[in-house]
């Protein structure tokens, strides 16, 4: 069967999307995982399938990680989601609306090409994220290679456990980041988020992300940091994310407030393959 496709990335976070609306998809867990590797297939950190919805959103996106795994959000992935829709000519519109499993999010592409999205309040219910917890607390002590460290925990749509750290090049990122993520008291594990504050409007950061590893940039993860930063009183409440990839802005007014994030989305090339 051969499927039409289109690579894109958000700040080197890439993706292979695939319109499920015009075309009949069905891909087994093999194949996704053949799609993302980068040594026999496209290569990306995420497969994202657009889809037609039926909950009143404009569409449907599924998010599956390099490993196969599907899970609930993806901020780059959502910037390269409304691009590739109007672009491709499936909507007219530049704000829409996005069905995914962890809510309704609403992107929106700005007159200079980039794109804003409305990524929801985040949430700090352990049993929300979900987090094995007695209660909520402002942060947590998680034990990790025989030490602990403390952690914010929150979900902006997918879990997040954010450290802040002195050196975000000296982090532990690739040696500690897979033990996080499969602690035991994340039931559908977690992402990573290692941040280092550089002032109050501008941290570095970086994402081991679940069933992908470290990527280049992580929009979710950015938002996840920024929140964690502002409710310990460390940040303002708008702020420029420096990940490996590029900048990302995140805005949060916190409370129960959206979290909005601004970056770029770019199309790398269109493709067909046979799988």
């Amino acid at each position: 069967m051969k499927y039409k496709f289109t690579k894109m990335h958000g700040l080197g976070n890439d993706f292979v999307l695939i319109d499920c609306v015009n075309q009949s998809v069905s891909l087994s867990l093999e194949q996704l995982r053949n799609l993302a590797n980068r040594r026999l297939g496209i290569g990306c950190d995420q497969i994202l399938l657009i889809e037609r919805t039926e909950s009143g959103a404009d569409f449907r996106y599924r998010i599956f990680n390099s490993d196969g795994g599907e899970v609930e959000q993806c901020g780059n992935g959502a910037r390269c989601l409304v691009s590739y829709v109007y672009d491709k000519g499936m909507i007219q519109k530049k704000e829409i609306s996005v069905e995914t499993l962890g809510g309704i999010i609403f992107p929106k592409l700005e007159i200079n090409g980039e794109v804003t999205v409305n990524m929801g309040p985040p949430k700090f219910e352990p049993k929300e994220i979900p987090f094995i917890a007695n209660k909520r607390m402002l942060t947590y002590l998680l034990e990790v290679n025989e030490k602990k460290i403390e952690f914010s925990v929150l979900s902006m749509g997918n879990p997040h456990a954010v450290q802040i750290v002195k050196d975000i090049n000296q982090s532990p990122v690739l040696a500690e980041g897979n033990l996080i993520e499969s602690h035991s008291r994340f039931p559908k594990h977690v992402n990573a988020g290692y941040m280092q504050i550089v002032s109050r409007e501008h941290i570095n950061l970086r994402v081991y992300e679940r069933g992908a590893g470290e990527t280049l940039s992580c929009g979710t993860g950015a938002c996840a940091a920024v929140v964690a930063g502002i409710t310990r009183g460390l940040l303002d409440s708008r702020v420029t994310v420096s990940t490996t990839g590029g900048n990302l802005s995140i805005c949060w007014e916190g409370d129960n407030n959206p979290v909005w994030m601004t970056g770029p989305a770019i199309s790398v090339f269109d493709g067909e393959i046979e799988l």
